[in-house]
């Protein structure tokens, strides 16, 4: 029999330990989102609010952008499509601005200059405020993936993958209307 130095069996006990520790540590993970009910709040840009609760029971689309980003532009034209075809249907679409509230960003938008580019891009629909993108975040969508849509469904919960970019020549509505037309 052969004896190890006391330094060896502590770098052997260390080891082991850490090898355990690895196994069997619960790691904290990251919210499903489509399980979960998010809990927000929008401030609308003609000062009103709407919250999770008050979206829930029906079908929700909210399609984040920046005033700032070439296709949001495009972005706005098709989701006030899609709020046009499902007018007469339980769907409620809203478009959420990431622009900044802070006027040292380089993102900063006022609340007029929001109102005015839905004007100037035929948007009819609620314009609400996500300040940096804070909600759209904890959605897990990336901030390189703007524009992007969300879908609820009428629990309140993400219905699918949220949808991140935008195909400048796609049909909005064609791309959703499967997918929306389930969960009404």
């Amino acid at each position: 029999m052969f004896t190890k130095s006391p330094r060896f069996i502590a770098g052997l006990l260390l080891s082991s330990m850490l090898v355990f520790a690895q196994a069997f540590a619960v790691a904290p993970s990251p919210v499903n989102t489509q399980d979960a009910l998010l809990d927000f709040s929008l401030r609308s840009v003609d000062g009103g609010s709407i919250t999770a609760e008050q979206l829930r029971g029906g079908v929700v689309v909210l399609a984040f952008g920046a005033s700032w980003l070439p296709l949001s532009r495009t972005q706005v034209e098709g989701v006030q499509r899609l709020a046009d075809e499902y007018r007469d249907r339980d769907l409620r679409v809203y478009w959420v601005s990431t622009d900044s509230e802070s006027q040292k960003s380089k993102n900063f938008a006022t609340d007029d200059q929001l109102r005015s580019f839905a004007r100037k891009n035929g948007l009819k629909i609620a314009v609400l405020r996500d300040p940096d993108g804070a909600l759209f975040k904890r959605m897990g969508v990336d901030r390189n993936q703007l524009p992007a849509l969300v879908i609820f469904n009428k629990d309140g919960q993400i219905s699918g993958d949220p949808i991140g970019g935008l195909d400048p020549e796609g049909n909005l509505v064609q791309r959703l209307s499967a997918r929306i037309n389930k969960l009404l």
